[in-house]
């Protein structure tokens, strides 16, 4: 199984970006985002199952949406109207039943 994460990079405060998590070796039920601050705990940024239904964390609602192609098995991350709070490394991750497998990570940093 690997994860292979793209799009991350240095933007300013208002700009969007989109992340890539390319999924091989199996079929997943649930992938997701994830996203660790310097110095913060890794957090939840936002989940979507295989049919589609999708969950967010409280400090990205309303401005990132997360999607997949399940034909491509990859999923994506749009995030609009980014934030200094936002700077992260972004981690994908993707399960099926109680084995869950992680992406490298990719870093995300907005400028003020």
């Amino acid at each position: 199984v690997q994860l292979q994460a793209s799009g991350g990079g240095l933007v300013q405060a208002g700009e969007s970006l989109r992340l890539s998590c390319a999924c091989s070796g199996s079929i997943f039920i649930v992938m997701a985002w994830y996203r660790q601050a310097p110095g913060k705990q890794r957090e939840l940024v936002a989940r979507i199952s295989r049919g589609g239904s999708t969950n967010y964390g409280d400090s990205v609602k309303g401005r990132f949406t997360i999607s997949r192609d399940n034909a491509k098995n990859t999923v994506y991350l749009e995030m609009n109207s980014l934030k200094s709070e936002d700077t992260a490394v972004y981690y994908c991750n993707a399960a099926m039943g109680d084995v869950a497998y992680w992406g490298q990570g990719t870093l995300v940093t907005v400028s003020s």
